[in-house]
């Protein structure tokens, strides 16, 4: 089942960003716990080993990717529970990303920003982040995780040349 795009990207005085939001019918400090606590990150995209706090260098063990490859991230902003900065680089670019959490009404939001560099091809990045929120929501849920065939390829023109 082919999934809608729901993200957007924005120009930026440096460059484009990419954004998108979920929403939790949780508090904000439950919110904060599913992407920063290493049992619960790993429900969904990956756990991770490191002390934790600002400039530290966490191991991030890709636990959706073909051999479950092991990502270093720089933490770059921590500011419990409202605000998570963290900073990579792989063969495919930099991955300068943010998570916003805040409460939106009787809902939590999520806001996920990647920050992107000149060589992202937002095409390929959205419909990646799609499926990562998504599968999020459903660790959160109780529910199985989604299946990336429903948003790659299908999402790339929803994000294409942007």
């Amino acid at each position: 089942m082919t999934k809608q795009a729901t993200g957007r990207v924005e120009s930026t005085g440096d460059g484009r960003d990419l954004i998108l939001e979920r929403y939790f019918d949780a508090g904000v400090d439950d919110v904060w716990a599913s992407i920063t606590e290493p049992e619960r990150t790993a429900r969904w995209f990956g756990g991770w080993a490191g002390e934790p706090g600002v400039g530290s260098v966490v191991q991030v063990t890709m636990g959706f990717e073909e051999g479950s490859p092991v990502m270093p991230m720089t933490i770059t902003a921590c500011e419990p529970p409202r605000r998570l900065g963290v900073h990579a680089k792989d063969e495919y670019g930099e991955w300068n990303l943010e998570a916003l959490v805040e409460r939106d009404g009787d809902r939590t939001r999520l806001t996920f920003v990647h920050h992107l560099d000149a060589a992202a091809n937002a095409a390929e990045v959205g419909p990646g982040w799609e499926y990562y929120l998504d599968a999020l929501v459903a660790a959160e849920n109780g529910r199985e995780a989604p299946d990336f065939a429903d948003y790659f390829p299908a999402m790339s023109t929803h994000y294409g040349g942007r």
